[in-house]
Formats: C-alpha cells, structure tokens, sequence
C-alpha cells in the first residue's frame, strides 16, 4: 500500500488525509509547521478598492478579524477563495501573484495585501499596496523523520520543513509557488495539483501513486 505523508498544520490535515484515506491510501499526518496569529484588533477593510488574500490561513485570520467591506475581493486559489467565505471577486486563473496582477484590473486604486508575515512583496511592489501581515508561519521539526512513498507539501515554508530533515522523499504540490521552493530546496517535484485545494492535491498524488 503506497504510504503518503501529509504535511500541512495539525488543524487543516484532517480533510485531505481522509480523501487519500477514502482512495486507499495509507496516511501519515505529520505536521511540519503552525500557522500562529499575529493579533485580535479589528481590521476596517472599508477604505480599500482592493483587498487580496493569497492563502487559506489568511483568509480566514482576515475574516475573523475584518470589519466594514472593500469593494472588492481577490484570492490566490479556490481554497483561499472558500476559505474566505464568500463575496470573492476575482480568483485568477494562474495562482500566483503574477497571474493576480495579470488579471487584476487597472487602475486597481487603494490596494490591501494581507497575508503572512515574510510574503513575497511582488504585490506590493507592483500596485503600491498596503502590506498586512496577519500571521506568523513556524517550521516544525517532528521527533523522527517521516517515513513515506510521497509527501504532499501545501506551501513553501513545508517544502522548506521537510527539505531540512532530510527526508528524501518525493512530493507533490499544491501550486507554483510551493512548487518553486520545494525544488529550490531540493525536493524532487513529482507533480503539482491542478486545483489549488484538498482535492488537487488528491489528483496530484493519484496521478504519479496510484492507490
């Protein structure tokens, strides 16, 4: 039975590890970071024509911390997307921040980026945007290293995690941006999900495993 190790935080593991479950897959939830709030005080969204969010954790710190509405909304992936509950403008076709400005409208007026702590500034850069860091992500180092056929990393501080125990496992990815770093980390890229969610992910790993 081909083993696979889920890497993602304790508390976003349980969905996609059931899905491989249910493929007959054997799983390994093993944790290779915490994703850690960086605040409570209310966010007033109701300035910005823009507010853009590019992952799952800071959708959801946003909403739970927004107050008042921008114009409007863009997510970086259909998890980000859903994750932030609704009333999403624009996801791009191409989830990365280059694919979000190449169909961001123009002039794109009062930008927020909230994002984690030590994002990528392209964003920013670009559009002049207002740059809120909304939560810390810590690399975990397990007791033992994880022992797979596969490893599905969700993002790049993960693929930064498991290159550093030293696994030599595999893995596939959820999306460009994990994918550029787990290579230049040196992990071996086997394939990346075609959806940017849990069942992408699932996809990925059944197209280069099968159960």
């Amino acid at each position: 039975m081909t083993r696979i190790v889920v890497t993602r935080a304790k508390e976003q593991s349980r969905e996609l590890a059931t899905l491989l479950e249910e493929r007959g897959y054997d799983v390994e939830i093993c944790p290779l970071i915490e994703v850690a709030p960086l605040g409570d005080e209310p966010i007033d969204v109701s300035g910005y024509d823009w507010v853009v969010v590019t992952s799952a954790n800071g959708a959801a710190e946003l909403r739970r911390r927004m107050v008042g509405r921008p114009r409007q909304v863009a997510a970086i992936g259909a998890a980000t997307a859903a994750a932030f509950g609704g009333g999403v403008d624009l996801v791009p076709e191409i989830a990365t921040q280059e694919g979000l400005l190449a169909e961001l409208p123009r002039p794109a007026g009062r930008v927020l980026f909230a994002a984690a702590e030590g994002a990528r500034q392209l964003i920013v850069d670009e559009l002049g945007a207002a740059f809120l860091p909304l939560y810390r992500t810590r690399e975990l180092r397990p007791a033992r290293p994880p022992v797979g056929d596969l490893a599905v990393v969700a993002s790049p501080s993960a693929a930064r995690a498991l290159s550093s125990i030293a696994s030599g496992i595999p893995v596939v990815t959820i999306g460009p941006e994990t994918t550029r770093a787990a290579a230049a980390a040196g992990l071996a890229v086997l394939a990346e999900a075609p959806t940017q969610d849990a069942r992408g992910l699932v996809a990925a790993v059944e197209l280069v495993a099968p159960s």
